[in-house]
């Protein structure tokens, strides 16, 4: 079957499928369902950072009004998927393995969730767990990132498995940099991020039967939340039904499962009514997970006219004490230019704090500062303009895989971006240029992602007024994914938007991974053009019988639909009305399911998503005030499929490299091992007042060695490399180079 998609001049930009919903209130979220005999549950942390739990008094809360159960490791039910297997080896102790709440008395992070409170009503439930009082034994805790930073170690997938992503890398000679003729070394500091999406994490937990679950959850991945919950419970997966029909807001938080979905589901099974939980906001600081504190240091040698010789590049990343987390920190290193010797090393610190997660450019947007950083410091090094040094240096293959790129347009970005930001203002010495009292200044940074694409699969149904109708479990955290396949489903067959509905959110439909990694679109979208040519072979079949001479032969590309008809597209007087099809055939509805797996070509090329992002900056030389005057995003991402939603996603992106750059600092106070920036009053992120003219730019060319849409992800590289613009451009403002996140007025004065 040909999988051709139309050609792109047909995508035009489309309003939200769901926009109505949304604004009208109508969208249902996780925290608003409301089941019979509903029960609310309220958290309690724990105080200390390190230690055991002595004693929890917890007679006051049990006799408060409305108060159902107060539940702790002292009385909690036993979790199936916490206690050991016969079976298999016994885990050693300490092993890396995710928080088992309410397992036993140890505490391993400030906030940790001991308790839970169920009672009649929100606040019948925040009044009582006031009321509990926890005694501790405490231990000495350790969470100064930067004071045992030299115990990091190495992480045990890369022990076990030297090809791991997060094993040590060398490529060339290693001693290559002690001998380049110009050298430069420095350190970057990315510190902690929390995610705060506007929608808190939420879950209402509903056992129908001892053996049967209902949840509605905010995750990315229902089909995965379903498998994870069905291990944990000891249950049969189709037993398990997950429902996150919308999601406000999400950049990774919600990619895993997470201790406080386990809480109010024991808890609804002790109770033995639904019971809905949702964190506030100080808990969303501590029990979903944050872009880890990382270190990295770049040593980087060139010839002095612009050929690297060298990189090595080191990592050190934030983990908790029981559980390993890693990230493609170093990736972009390895393969993002034309460096004949690289080394890469990464570690791990464990701390006394909760496990990070991946978060929007996970790895990379961290690894981008470093790398991006370094090379334009070794621009202003050899004076060479911070382009052409990488266009020199340009890969036209993959030097880490060795592999040809399934496509590369990075150079339209370069040029285009140059063209809109005004590059050709740009002056090679620092403080060069000024607007009144404020210096000028001008910077770039590049950033990759994978390709990615997974099996995912689609049910369609037609009916006989020209209605489709779609099914996937893939969840919609805010990019559009509804409104995406829409148009891919509107392109393929020709039927209007306004006809086609996708559904997705529940576990209950076709299986589809994780909305994470930008790979949505590129997995998705298969299988929904799989679906569609499936319906449109379908009704070539239904149509031969009416008319063999011209549908006879006709292929699924040959078949749009024209009004309430079908149109062979070569041969227009060749057409025939759906209802006279349906009626032929005594069918009210056709349907199909469709599965979409990657294809071959994934080990025979290396494939990327890119982005160029430049950035215009205004810094006060009195009070080191930042104002980012202009963004200017420009996107090798494959075909954009849905113009409207895509921009969003990049002005998106380039908002959250503003915070990223200038505000984002989730700071501990180490005594107690607890955030002092535990709210929006402290914890700051762009305001409108923030965010300037942002420009878009979309090279817009399928690739369709990657997947049949000849999409290759728009997600991730919308943030990559926006951070180090930034920094790029306060250095061309003032000749002052912030290495330590974020850059606020204080390092500039």
């Amino acid at each position: 079957m040909n999988e051709a998609f139309f050609d792109k001049k047909d995508y035009k930009p489309l309003d939200r499928v769901d926009g109505h919903l949304k604004v009208t209130g109508a969208a249902k979220y996780s925290a608003e369902y409301v089941l019979p005999n509903m029960t609310y549950g309220v958290l309690v942390g724990s105080q200390i950072a390190k230690g055991t739990i002595k004693s929890i008094d917890s007679k006051a809360a049990e006799r408060a009004p409305g108060v159902l159960a107060v539940i702790s490791h002292l009385n909690a039910i036993k979790v199936p998927g916490y206690q050991a297997d016969p079976s298999k080896p016994a885990k050693p102790a300490g092993g890396p393995q995710p928080l088992r709440v309410f397992f036993d008395n140890k505490i391993y992070s400030n906030d940790q969730p001991i308790v839970i409170v169920v009672a009649t009503s929100l606040e019948k439930a925040k009044h009582a767990a006031s009321l509990v009082k926890v005694q501790y034994d405490k231990e000495v805790h350790t969470t100064d990132f930067d004071a045992n930073m030299q115990n990091g170690v190495l992480p045990e997938a890369a022990k076990k498995n030297p090809k791991s992503g997060s094993a040590d890398y060398d490529r060339g000679q290693t001693t290559a940099f002690e001998t380049a003729p110009v050298k430069i070394e420095a350190e970057y500091i990315i510190p902690n991020e929390m995610h705060n999406p506007m929608e808190l994490q939420a879950v209402t937990a509903h056992w129908e039967a001892d053996d049967r679950l209902t949840i509605y959850d905010k995750v990315q991945g229902t089909k995965t939340t379903q498998r994870f919950f069905a291990s944990e419970w000891k249950i049969p997966e189709q037993n398990i039904k997950v429902i996150s029909t919308f999601v406000g807001g999400a950049f990774g938080n919600g990619l895993r499962s997470w201790p406080h979905e386990t809480a109010a589901i024991l808890a609804a099974k002790q109770v033995k009514r639904p019971v809905k939980l949702m964190l506030t906001r100080e808990q969303m600081f501590t029990m979903v997970g944050y872009r880890p504190r990382t270190w990295q240091k770049v040593q980087m040698g060139a010839t002095k006219d612009g050929k690297l010789v060298a990189i090595n590049h080191n990592s050190v990343g934030q983990t908790s004490s029981y559980e390993e987390f890693t990230e493609a920190t170093l990736s972009q290193t390895r393969m993002m230019y034309a460096a004949p010797n690289v080394s890469t090393r990464y570690r791990i610190l464990p701390l006394n704090v909760a496990t990070p997660i991946w978060m929007r450019g996970p790895g990379e947007a961290t690894g981008a500062f470093g790398l991006e950083s370094a090379m334009d410091e070794m621009a202003h090094a050899i004076e060479m303009d911070p382009i052409e040094f990488r266009l020199l240096n340009y890969t036209e293959s993959d030097p880490d895989r060795n592999l040809p790129w399934s496509t590369k347009y990075l150079r339209e970005c370069y040029e285009e971006g140059k063209k809109r930001i005004g590059w050709n203002n740009r002056k090679l010495k620092p403080g060069s240029l000024r607007d009144g009292e404020w210096l000028v200044g001008y910077g770039m940074g590049t950033g990759t992602f994978g390709a990615n694409r997974g099996p995912a699969t689609v049910k369609a149904e037609l009916d006989m007024e020209g209605n489709l109708v779609m099914h996937c479990a893939i969840t919609d955290i805010g990019p559009g994914t509804g409104t995406a396949m829409v148009q891919i489903a509107s392109n393929t067959t020709g039927i209007p938007t306004e006809k086609i509905t996708f559904h997705l959110g529940s576990s209950e439909f076709p299986n589809a991974g994780l909305q994470g990694g930008s790979s949505t679109v590129n997995s998705v979208g298969p299988a929904v053009l799989a679906a569609c040519n499936a319906l449109k072979e379908q009704l070539i079949a239904m149509a031969a019988k009416k008319d063999a001479s011209a549908f006879g032969s006709a292929k699924p590309d040959d078949l749009v639909f024209e009004k309430d008809h079908i149109v062979l597209s070569e041969k227009s007087s060749a057409k025939v009305a759906l209802s006279d099809l349906f009626k032929q055939n005594n069918n009210r509805k056709i349907e199909t399911t469709q599965e979409s797996k990657p294809s071959e070509n994934r080990s025979k090329y290396s494939m990327n998503a890119f982005s160029m992002h430049f950035a215009m900056v205004h810094v006060h030389p009195f009070t080191g005030q930042v104002r980012v005057k202009k963004i200017v995003c420009c996107a090798d991402a494959g075909t954009i499929v849905s113009p409207k939603t895509a921009e969003s996603q990049m002005i998106g992106g380039a908002t959250g490299g503003i915070g990223m750059a200038l505000m984002e600092d989730a700071v501990m106070d180490h005594r107690f091992g607890r955030y002092i920036t535990k709210d929006f009053g402290d914890y700051h992120v762009p305001s409108h007042a923030d965010v300037p003219q942002i420009e878009i730019y979309f090279v817009n060319k399928p690739d369709l060695l990657a997947d049949p849409v000849g999409s290759k992800g728009l997600g991730e590289i919308a943030i990559i490399g926006v951070a180090p613009a930034i920094a790029n451009a306060v250095f061309n403002a003032t000749g002052k180079r912030v290495r330590e996140l974020p850059i606020t007025p204080d390092k500039l004065i």
